[in-house]
């Protein structure tokens, strides 16, 4: 009579065993560690603090926003959007989704429209950086800031620093020659509100008035 077990399955076999080494591995692991010496602890805990504070240790960071320029000190997580509001008071730039999908944290990088909460601070180092802070002369208001007004391109007033600094840059880019144009290069710019018939209105103006900006 053949007493034989049947062979397992090889996947179910392979798979017990993995689990079973790594089960080994962790159990051997852990007694070593409460087993060791007091120091020897101690000394791999703070090795291990060291690598922690390494990691998110301040970086010097030069900026120039809104034409003033700046010597900061950010940790390399920094992003910009949390460097403008937090580090400087900057808080017309908004933060909304903070995944890049909503449009609120828009920002000039160098003259290009940027995601400031996606953007890392000091990945930014010697560039210029405009806000909506940084659009109007003094007292006087910007072309698109004017035109927003008049056209009412806001209501809740929240996406609105995010949607001017856009459609500055619309125009700039060329993108501004039709309606249908208009739309399509704004739409990473969410209103929830549903003002974008006078956000398009607001840019038309600003772009059939040959207005620089």
């Amino acid at each position: 009579m053949d007493n034989k077990k049947p062979p397992q399955p090889a996947n179910e076999s392979s798979g017990h065993n993995e689990a079973r080494r790594t089960f080994l591995k962790q159990s051997s692991l852990l007694t070593a560690f409460a087993l060791a010496p007091g120091p020897i602890v101690k000394a791999a805990e703070a090795q291990f603090d060291e690598k922690v504070a390494a990691a998110f240790e301040k970086m010097p960071l030069k900026l120039e926003i809104n034409g003033k320029k700046h010597k900061l000190s950010v940790e390399p997580r920094t992003t910009l959007l949390d460097l403008l509001r937090e580090q400087l008071n900057l808080t017309g730039t908004k933060k909304g989704c903070d995944y890049g999908q909503c449009g609120a944290c828009t920002v000039h990088v160098d003259g290009q429209r940027v995601n400031s909460c996606l953007t890392l601070a000091i990945m930014q180092e010697g560039k210029k950086i405009t806000t909506i802070e940084g659009l109007a002369n003094g007292d006087k208001l910007h072309p698109m800031q004017e035109a927003f007004v008049k056209h009412d391109g806001f209501q809740c007033g929240y996406c609105t620093p995010g949607q001017i600094m856009s459609a500055v840059a619309c125009i700039r880019e060329g993108h501004a020659g039709s309606e249908g144009e208009i739309r399509e290069f704004m739409s990473g710019n969410i209103c929830r509100c549903g003002a974008y018939p006078n956000i398009v209105a607001a840019i038309q103006e600003v772009k059939n008035g040959g207005q620089k900006v």
